[in-house]
């Protein structure tokens, strides 16, 4: 092995952890709170083991196992079994992502921005980064691992023991190792951080629905998938670590993969080659609004598939639904107590609110694109033509909103779609329609939040990120987790009815544009204020 090309590896550790320390502590500080505190609302949530039990014959069926994985350990459902079941797939999914955004970060988009370059024109080693890399994310994820596991078992709650605590920290800290190879490899196939992160997210889809698929058809084919397969480690139920040695060979293979595919790739360069363009540019092309579909093309159509696929996912499973209902009186029986509206109309709402979050990533994706191209000193040169900056935001602004309104509208037709082929009195599709673009004018919030933050001041633009967390934690952990209704408004989805199961009134729908409205107007004028060149 030549060393040579892992020369100062050392002193990039020192310059990657002191770029993204701050990053990769909220990560850790939030992932870790979030489930301390969940758990500890399991333990007041039930107050009889009736309605324990009813907690687990639900979760029997198939359209939980679609969202939350298999179930094991529910003929004693106990809050570690609940904290398994419930929480370790969406835990894991946000330590995915973690994963995806600080490698993407470092690797490829830093390439992409010159930065490699510059550091390779040092006495540094061909593939020190790659290791640098990856021995701060294996750092980061080991101690994920130990205070996740210390703070778990130190909640004193019962059946939180302290093996399954290690289980449950390592499943988690295995995830994040995988996918941080795995963006790594792809970091070499494409050319650029923008198609990086969209091979990285749609993997992680893909092994989301392929997990989804397989957990209600095939062990077999959710085995494929590397979160169908985390699932089967059952921390304080069963306790498996075969799945965790798994993943965690997995992760050093494609570790190994990417360090030869950047061994033999030239600088800037990727294996996944662009196609190339044409000679001269389009009349359409050469506008704004041309310009940007076309840099935005493959990520809106991936977009597009996702919200269909992400419908379909959900609606196949309501006929189960409805026979889970017919066979089980006790359900039959909590649903006359509890609501006049059917388990499909109210499992509908619930769907509709995590559909209309996830639709709302892209909508701010777009929305901040002329954020990114300034990033990477391209603004200039396009204002430097007959294009003012309002021209600019309002291009932006314009594709955000109509594709946002699209990506709702496309996940209700999925969802249709594949619930009509399996229930015999399926729900209308105006309903799903109204169900999710009721949604919008939270949407807008959001959207107006990263046009006023890019205005205001560019480099804040994040904090729209851990809104939209922020927003999923406790509009769809709220009941869970028994947060006060104060709390729950402070995100405007929070302040959406559960159509139909809610009543829709127009007057704070109309308040929330208008609030969107105010962001985007001082968005543009404070955007138009501020000196780009000077900002960047």
């Amino acid at each position: 092995m030549d060393m040579n090309l892992y020369k100062r590896t050392f002193d990039l550790i020192k310059l990657i952890v002191k770029r993204n320390w701050i990053t990769i502590s909220i990560w850790i500080i939030s992932i870790i709170a979030i489930n301390v505190m969940v758990v500890g609302a399991f333990t007041e949530l039930y107050s009889s083991q009736e309605e324990m039990f009813a907690m687990a014959e639900t979760m029997k069926n198939p359209a939980m196992t679609v969202m939350v994985g298999p179930s094991e350990g529910l003929d004693n459902y106990h809050v570690g079994a609940q904290m398994s079941h419930q929480m370790l797939l969406f835990t894991a999914i946000a330590v995915s992502i973690m994963a995806i955004l600080i490698v993407n970060k470092n690797t490829r988009a830093d390439e992409e921005e010159g930065l490699i370059e510059m550091i390779r024109s040092l006495p540094v080693g061909r593939l020190s980064v790659g290791l640098a890399i990856n021995k701060v994310m294996s750092t980061s994820f080991i101690l994920l691992f130990l205070l996740m596991t210390i703070f778990m078992y130190l909640t004193g709650i019962e059946n939180i023991t302290l093996e399954g605590s290690l289980v449950y920290a390592a499943t988690l800290a295995v995830t994040g190792m995988f996918f941080s190879s795995l963006t790594l490899v792809f970091a070499q196939l494409a050319e650029n951080s923008r198609s990086t992160i969209f091979y990285s997210f749609a993997f992680l889809m893909l092994a989301y629905l392929i997990r989804a698929v397989g957990d209600v058809s095939s062990e077999m084919l959710s085995l494929i998938s590397p979160l169908g397969l985390i699932l089967r480690t059952y921390p304080y139920v069963i306790n498996n670590w075969w799945p965790i040695l798994i993943m965690f060979v997995w992760s050093v293979l494609l570790f190994g993969l990417a360090l030869y595919l950047n061994s033999i790739r030239d600088l800037g360069s990727g294996f996944i080659a662009s196609k190339p363009g044409r000679n001269s540019a389009s009349k359409f092309l050469k506008t704004p609004l041309g310009l940007y579909l076309r840099l935005q093309r493959t990520s809106i159509i991936a977009w597009f598939i996702t919200m269909f696929l992400l419908g379909v996912t959900y609606g196949s499973i309501f006929g189960d639904l409805e026979q889970f209902i017919l066979s089980n009186e006790m359900i039959q029986q909590l649903i006359e107590a509890n609501s006049n509206f059917s388990l499909s109309e109210q499992f509908m709402t619930v769907i509709m609110l995590v559909m209309a979050i996830i639709g709302t990533i892209p909508a701010v994706i777009f929305a901040l694109k002329i954020r990114s191209e300034e990033k990477k000193k391209r603004i200039e040169n396009i204002l430097s033509k007959s294009v003012s900056k309002n021209e600019l935001l309002l291009t932006n602004l314009i594709i955000s909103l109509v594709l946002g309104f699209l990506m709702l509208i496309l996940s209700a037709y999925g969802l249709y779609f594949a619930s009509s082929q399996v229930m015999d009195d399926p729900i209308s599709l105006f309903t799903m329609l109204k169900s999710i673009v009721v949604y919008y004018p939270a949407m807008l919030i959001m959207i107006g939040l990263a046009i006023f933050l890019n205005g205001i001041y560019e480099k804040a633009t994040p904090i729209v990120w851990l809104y939209i967390a922020y927003s999923f934690f406790v509009s769809y952990l709220g009941d869970l987790l028994n947060i006060s209704e104060i709390i729950i408004k402070t995100t405007p989805f929070g302040n959406i009815p559960n159509y139909p199961v809610g009543e829709i009134k127009v007057i704070p729908l109309l308040v929330m544009i208008l609030i969107a409205i105010i962001l985007i107007v001082i968005g543009f004028i404070t955007y138009n204020k501020r000196d780009i060149k000077e900002q960047t």
